[in-house]
């Protein structure tokens, strides 16, 4: 072998750091296919499994500086977590304290009184703290309509009769006495009363309507009375300083089963230019804090899911053509048995890529880490759907801002 020249020297040298160059860049690209290969992602539809989806631990976030808020902190403004007024499931403290959740429902039925039930309030309004709820108070609901459907009763609880008797009512004199009930709740602190309910029910079909008519839920029969005595009842809550959430959109009126009770609830009816979703258009020109979306599903708008997870229903409909800006909660996604043949994972990650903006877990608040992590899990892997998590989570600290 001769002499290696000068130039040969120099190429030769080039081309052993190209080779080493190369060899890194493979080995960084590798370990991040690795890397993306060993997340999975749950989906961001509802899935027709009632398998429960593997949701992977959240890694670490750290703590942020400042004013920041945590994705985590951000995500548990989305839920709501029930608390039973009679028997409280440490389960519901540790979502607030573990979870983040910003906010609570009194479910079940007590008859123990104001004092009790601010009592109870307080137990858990007081867990907001930095590293909680990042100190932003709770919304904090109950289900307090009259007849039937009112949790909180005893000392200091007027009872409520039943929405087809306040139908009865003079509007006027409706909104003097929703007044004093809404301020009989805020005295026990609770800000939003997951009231009036807007379902429009036929005449004559109030007893195949389980969830509505049979419970003499309706404000009448007619659009006009709907609209009339749900709306004054809804005022005088807001006159009290209790915000409302109208329900259950786009309507439960028409269903022959109750999606608590029963799978499968479809409404073949309802259109979404039908006198059921006009009632709701009326109760949001009135002034609606927040809409309830129910779980059935409606052909006739989206056959593919419930209405809690359809864009169709949430996005297209009540955002765009009704123009609603505030607050969309679902009905609740923990027991109910609509949608029991989703993961509680799928359940909360199609809500808030349908639109909504809260997700109620009051009958089971057991599932509400598994719902958590995965929305977060979401947000992470996802910026499209973490854009949602944002912008939902942007209407809830401003619905919470509008509360006195």
């Amino acid at each position: 072998m001769g002499r290696v020249s000068r130039t040969e020297r120099v190429l030769l040298a080039v081309a052993v750091v190209l080779v080493a160059a190369a060899v890194t860049v493979a080995a960084i690209v590798l370990a991040r296919d690795a890397d993306r290969s060993a997340a999975p992602t749950p989906s961001t539809s509802a899935r027709t499994t009632s398998s429960p989806t593997p949701v992977p631990a959240p890694s670490p976030t750290p703590t942020p500086a400042g004013d920041a808020w945590t994705l985590e902190q951000k995500v548990g403004q989305l839920f709501m977590v029930g608390v039973d007024v009679t028997e409280p499931d440490p389960v519901s403290r540790r979502a607030i304290v573990q979870d983040h959740v910003g906010n609570l429902f009194l479910h079940g039925r007590s008859t123990a009184g104001a004092d009790d039930v601010r009592t109870l309030v307080e137990r858990y309004t007081a867990l907001v703290a930095p590293t909680t709820t990042h100190d932003e108070p709770m919304l904090v609901a109950t289900d307090q309509e009259g007849g039937r459907v009112q949790v909180l009763r005893g000392p200091g609880f007027s009872d409520i009769p039943a929405a087809t008797e306040q139908a009865t009512w003079d509007p006027a004199d409706l909104r003097e006495q929703a007044t004093a009930w809404g301020s009989e709740l805020a005295a026990a602190g609770v800000n939003l009363d997951l009231a009036p309910v807007m379902d429009l029910v036929s005449a004559g079909t109030e007893a195949d309507n389980p969830p509505v008519g049979a419970l003499d839920r309706n404000y009448g029969t007619t659009p006009r009375s709907v609209t009339s005595h749900a709306n004054a009842f809804a005022a005088g809550l807001r006159d009290s300083g209790v915000a409302v959430a109208i329900k259950h959109f786009p309507g439960l009126g028409a269903v022959t089963a109750d999606t608590d009770t029963a799978a499968g609830v479809t409404d073949d009816v309802t259109t979404s230019d039908g006198a059921q979703v006009r009632v709701f258009a009326d109760g949001i020109a009135a002034g609606a804090t927040c809409v309830m979306v129910s779980t059935a599903v409606y052909p006739q708008i989206d056959p593919s899911a419930p209405a809690a997870f359809s864009p169709a229903v949430v996005d297209g409909l009540l955002r765009e053509r009704l123009g609603f800006d505030g607050l969309v909660i679902t009905d609740d996604l923990s027991g109910a048995e609509q949608v029991q043949q989703w993961s509680p994972a799928d359940r909360a990650i199609a809500a808030i890529d349908a639109g909504v903006d809260l997700v109620l877990v009051s009958k089971v608040p057991q599932v509400v880490p598994e719902m958590v992590e995965a929305v977060v899990h979401q947000a992470r892997v996802d910026p499209q759907f973490a854009a949602k998590v944002d912008a939902a989570f942007t209407r809830v600290l401003a619905a919470k801002a509008d509360l006195p």
